[in-house]
C-alpha cells in the first residue's frame, strides 16, 4: 500500500493544529466574518447584549452579577467552539498546503531559445508558450505538455506514489507537472502555465479552503437555519412582554439563553466544518476537488461514464499478434506491418515495429537509400505508411482499408474479414495491412482491462449507479471490453459531441452524471458532467475540464468519491436530525425555570428534577455550549456510509441522531446541574 505525502489524515490532537484552531476562533469573531453564519451571528450578538447588561449590573451592583457573569462566558464559548470547529477544518487543509508548498520550491530551467541553444533563468521567469530541457535529476520547472522525449518521472511530491511514471510526447501521457523531478532520459517541455496559476498552486489554495463556495444543499440548508431563527427570535421578543403582563417578567439573561437554545446552534456551528471536512477527506485519498459544490453532488450520483482507454483499460493497445492472409507467411506480414508503422508516432504504432523486432529480429534497417515517402497517421484517414521503391504500403482501421483497396478494384478476403471478427468479438482491435492495395493480413491490438474492475463495477451497481463505457472502438471490440469489465451498458465509435450529447441527454431525465478520463478528447464531457473526475496522468486540457483530479489516476477511485459525498450529505442530515432533537429537552429545563414561580403548575415540566431556576438555565446553556465541540470530532470524521437504501438511512438517522438527541441533552442538562450543585455555580 502506497503512503500518501499530503493524503494522511491530520491527527485532531496534533498540537500545532489545535494552538492555530484556538487562536483563529478568536479571530473569527469579527461581526464580518461572523454575520455569514446567521445561526451564529444571532448568538454572538446575544452575548455582547448579556455582556453589556453585565458591565452596567456591575455599576449599579444589582443582584445577580454571578448567574449574569456565568450566562455570558457559556454564550462567548458557545461562539468560540463554533469557530474553532470550523478552524479546526480549515487547519487540516493548511497543513496539507504546507506540505505542497514545499514542492514548489524556486528551481533553474534551461529554456531554449530562438536559434535552439538554452539559457539558464529561474523557474518563476518562465511564461506559458516557453519550452524547456529537463534531463535526468533535474525538477521540472512548471506545468506543461512533453512535446520530445520520454523519460521516468518522480511524481511523489504531487501524489504520494514512490512509483515513478512514464511522460512521452504525443498521447494522454504528456502532461507534466511543476516541481516533480525526471529520473531518466531527456524531455522537451512546452510550458502551459505563468507563475501563480500552475497546478500546485491551485491544489494549495483548494486544499486551503480559500475558494470554497457553498453547495446548493449547503445554502438551502443555511436558509432553512436562519429562517428557524428569525421566528424563535420573533417568538423570544414578543414573550417579554406577556411575560410582563402576566407579572413574571424576564431578565436579559434569562431571554437570551431561551434563544441561544431554542435556534438550532449545534448545526449552525457544525455546518462549514462538516463541508471544509468533505473535501478535507477528498484530499486524504488523493483527490484534489475544486469545489464543495462537486463533493455534494458526488453523493447523489446516479450515472458513471467511464473512457475506455486508460481508465477501464491499463493504457494504450499492444501488438500482440501478427494474422496473415492466405498465401502470406507471418514473417513476410510482420516485415511490412513494420515499414507501415515507422510514420506511425501513436504508442499502437510503435508496438507494433518492437512486435515485430521481438519476433522476427527486425531491426537496424537502413530505409534512406531508397528514398522513402513517409506517410503519418492521422485520425481523418486512420492510416499510415510509406510509398518506397514502387511499393505502397499502407496499415490502418478495416474500415479505412477497405475503402483504400476498392478504389483500385479490390476487396479485402472473406478470410481476413472473419480475423477481422473474431478479434473484435474477442475484445481486440484488429488492423489491417495492405501492400499495392493488397491487402497482407491483420495485427491484433489488445487491450487489457485493469485487475478488479467487475467487482468495483458490482460495488458501484450496489450503491444504485450504472455505469457505461465510452469509445472510439466498432460496437463488437467496445461489447466485448463492456463484457470483461462488467459495466452496464457501453457506447461504441462516440465522438467528442456524442460524449457531450449522451451527458445531456441523462442530465435532462434529472440523473445527476459523473465522467472520468484523461484525454483531450475527454474534457468536453468532462466539463459537461456534474462531477468530472480527470485523471492526473492525463492532458492539461482534461484535468483543466474536470471538477476533480485524480492524483493517483485510478478511475475505481471514483467508488470512495461518490462514498465521500454521500458521507458529507449523511453527516449535515444526522447532525440537522441531532439538532432539532435535542431542543426537547432544553424547553423542559428552561420554560419551567423561567415562569414556574408565577405559574406552579409548570413546575411539572420539571420532569429532569433541576435544583434552581437558575441552575436549569445555566445547565441548559452550558449544554448547548459543551454539544458542539463534542461533536467536532464527528463532523471532521464524517458519519460512517454504508450502501443502504434512502429509507433504511432515514430509519437509521431518526432512531441514532433523532432519538439520541433527544436523549442525551435530558441526561447531559441532568449532569451539568448535578455539578453545578456541587460546586455551588447556581
Amino acid at each position: 500500500m502506497s503512503t500518501h505525502s499530503h493524503g494522511k489524515a491530520t491527527s485532531l490532537t496534533d498540537r500545532k493544529i489545535l494552538r492555530t484552531a484556538t487562536i483563529d476562533s478568536f479571530g473569527k469573531l469579527d461581526p464580518r466574518l461572523m454575520i455569514k453564519n446567521p445561526v451564529m451571528f444571532v448568538v454572538e450578538v446575544g452575548a455582547v447584549l448579556t455582556l453589556i447588561v453585565l458591565v452596567l449590573n456591575a455599576i449599579h451592583h444589582a443582584h445577580g452579577f454571578w448567574f449574569g457573569l456565568q450566562i455570558t462566558l457559556w454564550l462567548w464559548f458557545t461562539v468560540l467552539f463554533a469557530n474553532f470547529a470550523e478552524a479546526m477544518a480549515e487547519g487540516r487543509g493548511k497543513a496539507q498546503a504546507e506540505t505542497l508548498r514545499k514542492a514548489r520550491a524556486e528551481t533553474e530551467a534551461r529554456r531554449v531559445c530562438e536559434d535552439g541553444s538554452t539559457e539558464i533563468v529561474p523557474s518563476s521567469a518562465l511564461r506559458a508558450g516557453d519550452v524547456v530541457m529537463v534531463a535526468a535529476g533535474e525538477f521540472i520547472p512548471g506545468d506543461g505538455e512533453v512535446i520530445e522525449g520520454v523519460a521516468s518521472v518522480d511524481e511523489s511530491a504531487i501524489t504520494g506514489e514512490s512509483a515513478p511514471v512514464i511522460r512521452e510526447s504525443g498521447g494522454d501521457r504528456s502532461a507534466v507537472t511543476g516541481g516533480t523531478r525526471v529520473l531518466s532520459d531527456e524531455i522537451k517541455v512546452r510550458v502551459t502555465s505563468n507563475p501563480g496559476e500552475t497546478f500546485l498552486d491551485r491544489m494549495i489554495s483548494l486544499v486551503e479552503g480559500a475558494s470554497r463556495q457553498k453547495t446548493p444543499n449547503e445554502i438551502a440548508l443555511n436558509i432553512l437555519l436562519a429562517g428557524l431563527t428569525i421566528i424563535f427570535l420573533l417568538a423570544v421578543a414578543t414573550l417579554q412582554p406577556f411575560a410582563i403582563y402576566s407579572g413574571a417578567p424576564q431578565n436579559i439573561f434569562s431571554l437570551v439563553s431561551l434563544l441561544v437554545c431554542l435556534i438550532p446552534t449545534t448545526i449552525g456551528g457544525l455546518l462549514s466544518a462538516i463541508g471544509i471536512a468533505g473535501m478535507d477527506r477528498m484530499i486524504q485519498r488523493n483527490v484534489i476537488a475544486m469545489s464543495g459544490r462537486a463533493v455534494e453532488a458526488s453523493g447523489d450520483v446516479d450515472v458513471l461514464l467511464l473512457d475506455k482507454t486508460g481508465t477501464i483499460t491499463l493504457g494504450n493497445r499492444q501488438a500482440t499478434a501478427f494474422h496473415p492472409s492466405p498465401g502470406i507467411t507471418e514473417a513476410e506480414l510482420a516485415n511490412v506491418a513494420q515499414l507501415a508503422s515507422f510514420a506511425d508516432e501513436t504508442p499502437e504504432g510503435r508496438s507494433i515495429v518492437v512486435l515485430a523486432k521481438e519476433k522476427y529480429g527486425l531491426r537496424g534497417r537502413e530505409l534512406a537509400p531508397h528514398n522513402p515517402i513517409f506517410i503519418p497517421f492521422s485520425a481523418q484517414t486512420c492510416m499510415s505508411g510509406l510509398d518506397m521503391d514502387g511499393r505502397e504500403i499502407r496499415k490502418g482501421s478495416p474500415e479505412a482499408i477497405r475503402r483504400h483497396v476498392v478504389e483500385k478494384g479490390r476487396t479485402v478476403p472473406a478470410e481476413m474479414q472473419e480475423v477481422v471478427k473474431l478479434i473484435s468479438n474477442a475484445g481486440g482491435t484488429p488492423l489491417l495491412v495492405a501492400q499495392n492495395r493488397l491487402v497482407l493480413g491483420a495485427i491484433e491490438l489488445t487491450d487489457v482491462v485493469k485487475g478488479g474492475m467487475r467487482e468495483r463495477f458490482e460495488h458501484l451497481r450496489a450503491m444504485g449507479i450504472r455505469t457505461m463505457m465510452i469509445t472510439g472502438d466498432n460496437p463488437l471490440t467496445a461489447a466485448a471490453i463492456a463484457r470483461q469489465a462488467g459495466v452496464d451498458d457501453f457506447l461504441a465509435e462516440a465522438k467528442p459531441e456524442d460524449k457531450m450529447a449522451l451527458i445531456k441527454s441523462e442530465q435532462t431525465k434529472g440523473k445527476l452524471v459523473a465522467m472520468t478520463g484523461d484525454g483531450t478528447n475527454d474534457a468536453p464531457a468532462l466539463a459537461q458532467a456534474d462531477v468530472g473526475v480527470a485523471m492526473n496522468t492525463g492532458t492539461q486540457a482534461a484535468k483543466e475540464a474536470g471538477n476533480m483530479i485524480d492524483l493517483d489516476s485510478n478511475p475505481t477511485k471514483l467508488i470512495e468519491i461518490v462514498e465521500i459525498g454521500k458521507q458529507l450529505l449523511i453527516t449535515r442530515g444526522a447532525l440537522t436530525t441531532f439538532s432539532v432533537a435535542n431542543d426537547v429537552a432544553k424547553y423542559f429545563a428552561i420554560i419551567p425555570a423561567m415562569f414556574a414561580g408565577t405559574f406552579p403548575l409548570l413546575d411539572r415540566l420539571n420532569i429532569m428534577g433541576l435544583r434552581t431556576p437558575e441552575s436549569a438555565i445555566l445547565s441548559a446553556v452550558i449544554f448547548n455550549a459543551l454539544i458542539i465541540i463534542a461533536l467536532i470530532p464527528l463532523a471532521l470524521r464524517g458519519v460512517r456510509y454504508r450502501p443502504l437504501g434512502a429509507a433504511a438511512l432515514l430509519r437509521r438517522n431518526l432512531v441514532i441522531y433523532g432519538l439520541g438527541g433527544v436523549i442525551a441533552p435530558f441526561l447531559g442538562i441532568k449532569l451539568i446541574d448535578v455539578l453545578i450543585g456541587l460546586l455551588r455555580l447556581a
